[in-house]
């Protein structure tokens, strides 16, 4: 009976991926990764370039250089991004930074990162070569885990391919090179070690972690189309057509886990959008799910071959939030609406709140929603703080790298970096 759904499954996201390059944006050809015209939202809604600029900046400063800082630098060469609350650095927020850093034209800080990631997590022979070890104790500076979390590959893979076409490889790192060796070695894992590719090649769909069981079921926030229409122009590795499959197929899934009226999605997905229960916590939407509507709000600027079903999950998302006031929602909901009755911890904290990196990738989904209210929460954002709350909890990794990336797509400086 499993081997039946399963192939119902995908077929059925076989046929609903070949329908999602049907989006208005598609037929007109008029997504920023074709036109070089990426949109301004902050400046659209009313707020100055010179503010825009300030606000960026000062975002850079508090996560790079400031006292509440997330960034560390080692000796000479090396530097990493720590999950503070965590005390370890992963290679999420570590690939979220070279993004950052290759976005804004920082080399520096990108090569530093890089550098302190394959020295201290990235593999280097046996069944996991060319992945990363996903966690690192900052405490006793040492791995905490060999294993991979997939997301974390696919940042570096996306990131080392813009600085290659930002930079060229000539400067001390080839970062095209560096991409090559990943994917490359992604590509010869047969399940040797219980070791597997990052996309589950059946499926066309990213896994929760290329090892095991988990190869065989998916976190829709590592549902990331615009990274693979990426890799299909820039990887030049002869999967081209696969990495646009792989796209739509994410595009398609991402229908069927954001099916319900209120568009949230759990944190964990088999690959037809139902929950995965995991042994550490029940199916609900929470911190991963996050990143969801600023996914969507990428692939809609960048390429919008979906665009009238994000620009309706846009709608549904913001109206959900709305209804539970613009001001108040809370960060973990069930998908219908209500409070789940368990709380996933942020760190030591167990306490619903109204985190400042959901309403920062809440703010993304104006760049999509059509409804002109959309811009309440754009104003929401830009109001934010990325400061300790009244109890004194505070998180400037997750909430301060979500608030970070949300401006960078609002204000049109978060792009398909293309070879100079």
């Amino acid at each position: 009976m499993k081997i039946v759904v399963q192939s119902l499954t995908l077929m059925f996201l076989l046929v609903l991926s070949a329908s999602c390059g049907s989006g208005k944006q598609a037929a007109t050809g008029i997504g920023a990764a074709a036109t070089g015209k990426y949109n301004n939202k902050l400046k659209e809604v009313g707020y100055s370039q010179k503010d825009i600029d300030a606000k960026l900046a000062k975002t850079y400063y508090d996560l790079f250089e400031g006292p509440n800082k997330i960034y560390f630098e080692v000796g000479d060469s090396l530097g990493y991004l720590s999950d503070i609350k965590n005390h370890d650095a992963r290679t999420e927020g570590l690939s979220y930074g070279m993004m950052i850093a290759v976005q804004l034209d920082k080399k520096e800080i990108f090569d530093r990162v890089w550098r302190w990631s394959k020295k201290n997590l990235q593999h280097q022979q046996g069944p996991r070569k060319g992945y990363f070890g996903w966690s690192y104790s900052t405490d006793k500076m040492k791995l905490n885990s060999p294993g991979s979390a997939s997301d974390g590959e696919l940042y570096y893979i996306t990131s080392l391919l813009f600085a290659s076409n930002r930079w060229g490889n000539d400067t001390g790192i080839d970062y095209y090179k560096e991409a090559r060796f990943i994917l490359d070695e992604m590509w010869k894992k047969d399940g040797t070690g219980r070791i597997y590719n990052l996309i589950n090649t059946e499926y066309k769909q990213i896994t929760f972690v290329p090892e095991g069981d988990a190869y065989n079921w998916t976190d829709p926030s590592y549902h990331v189309p615009a990274f693979y229409e990426a890799w299909a122009l820039y990887a030049k590795d002869g999967h081209e057509d696969f990495y646009r499959q792989c796209a739509d197929s994410s595009r398609a899934f991402l229908h069927l886990a954001c099916k319900a009226p209120t568009a949230l999605n759990y944190d964990y997905t088999e690959f037809n959008g139902d929950a995965h229960a995991t042994p550490w916590m029940p199916p609900a939407f929470r911190y991963d799910s996050w990143r969801v509507p600023m996914n969507i709000a990428m692939d809609y600027t960048w390429y919008g071959k979906d665009a009238q079903w994000q620009e309706d999950y846009a709608k549904r998302f913001q109206n959900f939030l709305r209804s539970k006031g613009i001001k108040t929602y809370v960060d973990q909901y069930n998908l219908d609406g209500t409070t789940p009755e368990f709380i996933l911890p942020a760190g030591d904290v167990k306490k619903l709140r109204h985190s400042i990196g959901l309403v920062a990738t809440a703010a993304t989904a104006s760049l999509v929603n059509k409804d002109p209210n959309s811009v309440d929460f754009i104003h929401e954002l830009w109001n934010a703080k990325l400061e300790p709350y009244d109890d004194g909890y505070f998180d400037p990794y997750y909430d301060g790298l979500m608030y970070m990336f949300s401006l960078m797509h609002l204000s049109g400086n978060y792009k398909l970096l293309t070879p100079k």
